[in-house]
């Protein structure tokens, strides 16, 4: 027998792992199409080929998985007082941070010049993602195809 779980509106199987491994997979290529638009559009931000492209969303979304809930944590009362607006200097720190450890690695080709370019960056990676989300909706996807 099938276990359900209770979701609102009825039941609901459980995700498989094949259907997380395909949302993961979907949701890797829509921040990959985000970072090459930001570094398409802010001059500050280098990146070059796709490999690196790939690399450096994978980073990117490792750090916003596992680092940027903490930061987010640690920055409650900032993020309280501005509103939300603190949540954009997070996320350029976390750009920063990424571009940090892909410049480790001579494989990867990404470079931020400074704390503007990473600022705008951020700013279009989250808008891009959120577009692309909304349209492509990774978890709707990874369903049908497994």
């Amino acid at each position: 027998m099938r276990e359900f779980m209770m979701i609102r509106g009825g039941l609901k199987r459980p995700e498989s792992r094949q259907t997380k491994l395909v949302a993961f997979v979907v949701t890797w290529l829509i921040t990959a199409a985000a970072v090459w638009v930001a570094a398409e559009m802010v001059g500050g931000i280098h990146l070059e080929g796709w490999r690196s492209t790939l690399l450096v969303a994978l980073i990117l979304g490792l750090l916003n998985a596992y680092v940027k809930p903490l930061l987010v944590l640690l920055g409650l009362p900032a993020l309280v007082m501005t509103l939300g607006l603190f949540l954009l200097i997070i996320n350029t720190a976390v750009l920063g941070l990424t571009a940090w450890i892909a410049g480790k690695f001579d494989s990867i080709h990404f470079d931020i010049d400074g704390f503007w370019a990473a600022f705008w960056g951020a700013l279009i990676i989250s808008i891009v993602s959120w577009l692309l989300n909304m349209v492509a909706n990774p978890g709707k996807i990874a369903r049908r195809l497994t």
